[in-house]
């Protein structure tokens, strides 16, 4: 689901084909050390006893001795604070995504999957913490990031606003262009809507009724109330930013 709110690629919320005309802007476990100790002793009868009775341990017991006990930590998952802020770090520099290159992509890409596995909002759609307006921080989708235009020429910011209640999506262009699309949503299941746009605004002003072909999928894949993660039915990623929770979409 992409973030364009132009009425020919209407992407914000979808990433369902567009068209190109140009008169409608779219909207590590280490070993142990342990095992490798040894200390010094005076050849007495006491000390050689102690060796014999070393050599005579359970097999559990050399198993123990063996195994490190600090890999333990080193493996264990890291948290959702942590991984958004490593997400954040690593798309700070990209201009929405603009910049990012194959690699950049991926990097994001596998931290998002990181954060999506934590995600402590199950059930998204049932949720009040998905209500109000979002901001756009980052997308691999180029409908929406406008790199084919000159950069004086793309929206500079975009946002995407959702009312689970009244299963509403409004998209939102800045300047230059001010575009706007609203939608319905039909919930898939509990994190998953299909998205069918009513009706395009040019420049927030001059309605447009959207074309039958106007329709998607998204999927809401990391929600909590700061950021959320969606995934769009063409693959694209979309990672957002709340930024009004009491913003209400026209009905």
């Amino acid at each position: 689901m992409a973030l364009s709110s132009s009425p020919l690629s209407p992407t914000l919320l979808t990433t369902t084909q567009s068209s190109s005309s140009p008169s409608t802007p779219k909207l590590l476990p280490s070993h142990s050390p342990l095992t490798s100790f040894s200390f010094p002793t005076k050849p007495t009868t006491t000390h050689t006893i102690h060796f014999h009775r070393l050599s005579s341990t359970s097999a559990s017991d050399k198993w123990r001795a063996k195994v490190s006990f600090f890999p333990a930590f080193s493996s264990k998952g890291k948290d959702a604070k942590t991984l958004k802020e490593e997400l954040l770090d690593a798309i700070a520099s990209l201009d929405r995504g603009a910049d990012a290159t194959p690699e950049d992509q991926q990097t994001v890409d596998q931290i998002a999957r990181k954060l999506e596995a934590v995600n402590p909002t199950k059930e998204p759609l049932k949720s009040d913490l998905l209500n109000g307006k979002w901001e756009l921080i980052y997308t691999t989708s180029k409908s929406i990031l406008q790199t084919q235009r000159p950069k004086f020429l793309r929206s500079r910011v975009n946002y995407q606003a959702i009312n689970a209640d009244t299963l509403r999506a409004q998209n939102m262009e800045s300047w230059p262009t001010f575009n706007q699309v609203t939608a319905d949503l039909t919930p898939l299941n509990a994190r998953k809507v299909a998205v069918k746009f009513d009706y395009f605004k040019i420049a927030g002003l001059i309605p447009v009724k959207a074309p039958g072909r106007a329709r998607g999928e998204l999927e809401i894949t990391y929600l909590d109330e700061e950021l959320r993660v969606s995934r769009g039915d063409k693959g694209n990623l979309f990672i957002l930013k709340m930024v009004d929770p009491s913003y209400r979409v026209p009905v």
